[in-house]
């Protein structure tokens, strides 16, 4: 079975955010004093497993865990090793997550016994004290600790870094060959308009054409046809041997080749990330045992997908584009 949304976009990858907490308070991405969901009102991980379970037999053959940070979800392992078996049916092709790195030192080891091949660490900044400015709460060495834990672990790790002007601007050049030194690929992303925060988001924002052209004049970047599955465009980087990924919401929306939907921890699916329509799957979920009414209200979402976000950051445009943090949804 495929979901073929109404602009003929199959969707085949779920993002599932595990839960809306983060040991980091980013100043891009969350206010300082966040009012997250009370447990009650999360899906059980079993109710979670059950719903990715009835989007892989839909198609899904992507599976990527987010949160909030997602190893901070009590009993987060025992969901990745139920997931797995999806990987050793040959059901899904990949499981894999997105983390800030702090609780990396911790898990590493289980996430690659469990089948996950490759992570993505959120990582800014690699100067100690910048890094405990923009998450406000983390420390750089236990981020550190988790990528080496990861790395001896034999998972595959890409970072990513939200590209923030006057913070890491200039800094983002030896972030590049510092990753690739070390094997890793590096995607910088465009900051997004996504919740009320404590800054000004026009302060903030970085066009990566921009960032491109201030390092084409130290590199030699090639555009290649690289893919993950996700939205990042990638150069190689001859001087370093490694790939450069491009994440631009802003200046070059991505969506023509849209391929995700996004569920929360409470079983809402978002069909966009920069749309606030959403549809219900809790309700159909707990109404039955079985799937049917589950996967009839995902066949009517993936019937009302976007063809895109609408996305800005200007002068005139102080309110985001979407009510909801990042964390939501996570990213």
């Amino acid at each position: 079975m495929n979901m073929i949304d109404p602009f003929g976009r199959t969707i085949s990858y779920l993002r599932v955010s595990v839960t809306d907490r983060c040991d980091f308070r980013c100043t891009y991405c969350m206010a300082e004093d966040m009012a997250f969901l009370p447990k009650k009102d999360l899906l059980s991980l079993e109710e979670l497993d059950r719903l990715c379970t009835v989007f892989i037999e839909k198609g899904v053959r992507k599976l990527r865990l987010t949160g909030g940070e997602p190893l901070v979800r009590k009993n987060i392992m025992h969901l990745v090793r139920q997931l797995s078996r999806h990987l050793d049916s040959g059901a899904l092709e990949e499981l894999t997550l997105t983390t800030n790195g702090s609780q990396l030192s911790r898990f590493a080891a289980e996430l690659a016994d469990c089948g996950v091949k490759r992570i993505n660490v959120s990582l800014d900044t690699l100067d100690a004290d910048k890094f405990h400015q923009i998450t406000r709460w983390g420390h750089l060495d236990k981020v550190m600790q988790g990528i080496d834990a990861a790395q001896a672990a034999g998972l595959k790790v890409k970072l990513n870094a939200v590209a923030l002007k006057d913070f890491n601007d200039a800094e983002l050049p030896d972030m590049m060959r510092w990753a690739h030194g070390r094997g890793m690929d590096l995607t910088v992303i465009e900051t997004m308009p996504m919740g009320e925060i404590d800054a000004d988001r026009t302060d903030q924002y970085l066009p990566l054409s921009l960032l491109r052209a201030s390092l084409e004049r130290q590199f030699t970047l090639t555009d290649i046809p690289f893919k993950t599955g996700g939205p990042a465009r990638y150069v190689n980087v001859a001087e370093t041997g490694g790939k450069l990924g491009f994440i631009t919401p802003m200046t070059h929306n991505f969506c023509e080749s849209c391929n995700r939907v996004r569920l929360t921890c409470t079983g809402t699916l978002y069909m966009c990330l920069g749309q606030e329509d959403a549809a219900d799957l809790r309700a159909p979920l707990r109404a039955s045992e079985g799937n049917e009414l589950v996967s009839d209200a995902i066949d009517e979402a993936i019937g009302r997908k976007p063809k895109g976000h609408d996305f800005i950051i200007d002068r005139r445009t102080s309110r985001p584009s979407v009510s909801r943090h990042m964390s939501v949804t996570g990213g």
